[in-house]
């Protein structure tokens, strides 16, 4: 029960944030939130019974930043699909390999790195792309940081939510 998450929208139902049931309830019952959507039935305590949220929306406008998409491995590996950028292998067992090598004065950004499998990151070495003869098959490039890209991975097990987070 607790492992269940909800989507959070601001008051403009722009997605802000994913959070656990509790957390969820707990922003409902104080009413700093109302409840968008239920679709997963009912919480029940001693005294009183709660619909248990799928999606809330906050009461109060929240000013935050634009997202952006963080730079690590798990992002790199999702963005390149868990697919080798040299050979196509898709496997889950992969290495962060960069374009131009860090030695060679290559940054680590977003253009500079590629999920790799093993075999084809030691092949490659400290080379760069020309002297390795080795190719990608797609540009390195940064991924959107729209709400669909943030919290799509949750559409598997909540499809309710792709409304609310295909719109921005």
């Amino acid at each position: 029960m607790t492992t269940e998450v909800v989507l959070i929208l601001n008051a403009n139902y722009e997605p802000l944030h994913v959070c656990n049931l509790q957390r969820a309830m707990g922003l409902l019952i104080t009413d700093k939130a109302s409840m968008v959507l239920n679709g997963r039935g009912e919480l029940r305590t001693a005294r009183q019974i709660f619909p248990r949220p799928s999606i809330i929306r906050l009461e109060k406008m929240i000013h935050r930043p634009r997202p952006h998409v963080a730079l690590n491995r798990r992002e790199i590996f999702r963005r390149d699909n868990y697919t080798c950028q040299y050979c196509g292998k898709t496997t889950f067992d992969l290495t962060v390999d960069h374009i131009k090598p860090r030695h060679l004065g290559g940054l680590h950004m977003w253009t500079n790195v590629v999920a790799a499998c093993t075999y084809c990151n030691h092949r490659k070495g400290g080379r760069t792309l020309a002297e390795s003869g080795m190719h990608l098959l797609r540009p390195a490039k940064e991924p959107p940081a729209n709400a669909l890209y943030l919290f799509g991975r949750h559409l598997n097990d909540y499809g309710e939510w792709e409304p609310y987070l295909s719109g921005w």
